[in-house]
């Protein structure tokens, strides 16, 4: 009997290794993931502070948790199980819906940039202003640009563990949908914070601690609306490439195939090729984007639903 227990303690112990090693295999594999959808994590982080640039500073905190909640919930209940079937099924499909999304990122980035150019943002009242009703709105907005974002980052992280049986892949992906929404909105909620915390700074008794304060407090309006900037930029540069990428997939091979030219040809200056490599990409996909997004606009202002949406939007 005790020879029986003692081999079942040793089934036992070798089920908790191979546990453990999974555990660990699926950390690692989490981790490649996140790591490979960087690029869109740092996009999501320059967006988000935009739709609180403005706002009172004790409805910051709360709206960005709100528009947290949203995009955990856009990655969990939504994105995860339809890339997960999408994958299983119609791998097809994921392209097509992808561009689609990216064709949304577009024209909400080039809306900005139409609006910067026509002057509408400077007439435009704060957010807290405008009441409940706008908040919610802004939310909503926010929480739907996200979708985009998270979409795209869910499904470079599942390209990534493709390989991977579909239990892992589904634990995989859980763990970055959760890493990722905690860095992305633990990152934008110190942005948002760092002028209070350059006001109490300002109220100590060092010297040096006043000055550091005072740096904070007159730098973090010119850096949020710096990001706003830069948040508009990522939605065209995102938006873009998924267009650029996903045409090539799809059998239209000359955009990709001229900008992929053009970078095995900077690549090769000493030194820099790899960053002008980068950028030449980069500007390529803004453009790209900022173009499909300015005829999108386009078509709305031309369309009636398009030109209704906008006196709603005026009155």
């Amino acid at each position: 009997m005790s020879a029986g227990l003692f081999a079942l303690l040793d089934d036992v112990a070798v089920l908790a290794r191979l546990a453990a090693a999974s555990v660990d295999d699926i950390g690692a594999a989490a981790g490649r993931a996140t790591a490979k959808a960087a690029g869109v994590v740092i996009d999501d982080t320059a967006v988000t502070p935009q739709y609180v640039h403005g706002l009172a500073a004790e409805r910051e905190l709360p709206i960005i948790k709100r528009i947290a909640i949203g995009s955990l919930r856009n990655k969990v209940v939504f994105i995860l199980p339809a890339a997960l079937l999408l994958s299983q099924f119609v791998p097809w499909l994921l392209t097509p819906i992808l561009m689609l999304g990216a064709t949304y990122l577009c024209f909400e980035g080039a809306e900005k940039v139409w609006g910067k150019v026509r002057g509408h943002d400077a007439h435009k009242a704060p957010v807290a202003a405008l009441g409940a009703d706008a908040e919610k709105h802004m939310v909503t907005g926010a929480i739907r640009t996200d979708f985009i974002l998270s979409a795209e980052i869910m499904v470079i992280a599942l390209n990534e563990v493709a390989d991977q049986s579909f239990v892992p892949r589904l634990l995989i992906l859980l763990v970055v949908a959760v890493v990722i929404t905690l860095v992305v909105y633990g990152i934008v909620a110190g942005i948002v914070k760092m002028d209070d915390v350059g006001l109490r700074l300002a109220q100590r008794s060092s010297e040096l601690a006043k000055r550091i304060g005072r740096a904070l407090v007159a730098g973090m309006p010119k850096l949020l609306s710096a990001l706003s900037v830069i948040g508009t930029v990522a939605m065209l540069w995102v938006g873009g490439h998924i267009l650029l990428v996903g045409s090539d997939e799809l059998g239209w091979h000359t955009p990709y195939g001229l900008v992929h030219h053009v970078e095995g040809y900077v690549h090769h200056v000493a030194g820099v090729g790899a960053a002008l490599a980068w950028l030449v990409n980069t500007a390529a996909s803004a453009v790209i984007g900022l173009v499909v997004g300015l005829l999108v606009v386009a078509v709305m202002h031309v369309l009636p639903f398009g030109r209704k949406d906008q006196h709603a939007a005026a009155a």
